[in-house]
């Protein structure tokens, strides 16, 4: 790292935090000065480190940090009594046992169990007989276990029209767990939809938090995304450097420089590729993997 970037770095380090994906300065290259360096993309754990142990879990959750890595991001989804749990699918068969324990409850949606009756689920085991008896966490457990290891948040509002006023229960659950204090809105929490609609509430609830839009709008829609994010998220397999460059010349919600963060990317060889992009940021199952190679 030359002088120039150490410099470069530092400052932001003081302004946003270590290692920031929030509202990071501007890249000299995102405001017309030429550099030779780029900054390392920020690696997310995605589903915590998913490649080491069952995504969405605590477990997941310390297998990050194990390794590391600062950022993990999750889903959030709601129970039919209204507890906001950790789940990436909208059903449940696929990540625990939900078939043996309730064999008469096709089709085992989320939204159609209690919190008791998914505290009785194994999440684990279908990883792996080490991880047998992992349960789903809630939100306001998988918030405590981040605190304990002064980890920072990217949370996915999962299939939010299912779940009509998710966002205001998501803004309650993080406020009466510290998560809206200045420091964690400055630094460690981001909240992130495929829904265009659930940012804009997010937005429009908590102006101060830091948001994320999934997905690869057009280059002529970037700026009324602009006007209610700060970072479009895409899948990997939808851009090139051009896109890149062209959300990362737009200002967003925040006055700062849209940032791109991709996902999923698991390899090396992607992870090299996708730094190469310009992206911001890299959401991968295997952290280790990506850090290494783009560090």
């Amino acid at each position: 790292m030359s002088v120039r970037t150490a410099t470069a770095a530092a400052a932001a380090a003081a302004l946003f935090g270590s290692g920031a994906l929030l509202l990071p300065a501007d890249r000299p290259e995102a405001t017309g000065q030429v550099s030779a360096h780029r900054a390392d993309p920020v690696v997310v754990a995605h589903r915590g480190a998913s490649g080491h142990a069952p995504e969405n879990t605590l477990a997941a959750v310390d297998a990050a940090e194990a390794l590391g890595v600062d950022w993990v991001e999750n889903d959030v989804q709601r129970t039919r009594d209204g507890v906001l749990v950790v789940l990436h699918d909208t059903d449940l068969k696929r990540t625990t046992d939900v078939e043996q324990v309730f064999p008469d409850r096709a089709p085992w949606a989320v939204k159609d169990f209690t919190a008791a009756e998914l505290a009785k689920l194994d999440a684990g085991n279908w990883f792996g007989a080490q991880f047998a008896g992992t349960r789903i966490p809630t939100l306001t457990q998988f918030l405590h276990r981040l605190e304990r290891n002064r980890q920072k948040l990217l949370l996915e509002i999962k299939s939010p029209a299912t779940y009509p006023g998710i966002e205001r229960d998501i803004i309650r659950t993080l406020g009466r767990t510290g998560w809206l204090d200045r420091s964690h809105v400055r630094n460690r929490l981001v909240v992130q939809s495929f829904g265009a609609d659930s940012v804009k509430r997010i937005h429009s609830l908590r102006p101060d938090v830091t948001t994320g839009f999934l997905g690869t709008p057009a280059v002529a829609d970037l700026p009324s995304y602009a006007a209610f994010t700060d970072q479009i998220n895409p899948s990997y397999a939808t851009i090139d450097a051009d896109y890149v460059a062209a959300v990362q010349r737009l200002k967003g919600a925040h006055g700062k420089r849209l940032r791109v963060n991709t996902w999923t990317v698991n390899t090396a060889a992607d992870a090299v590729r996708a730094r190469d992009l310009g992206v911001d940021g890299i959401i991968t199952n295997f952290p280790d993997v990506v850090r290494d190679a783009t560090s």
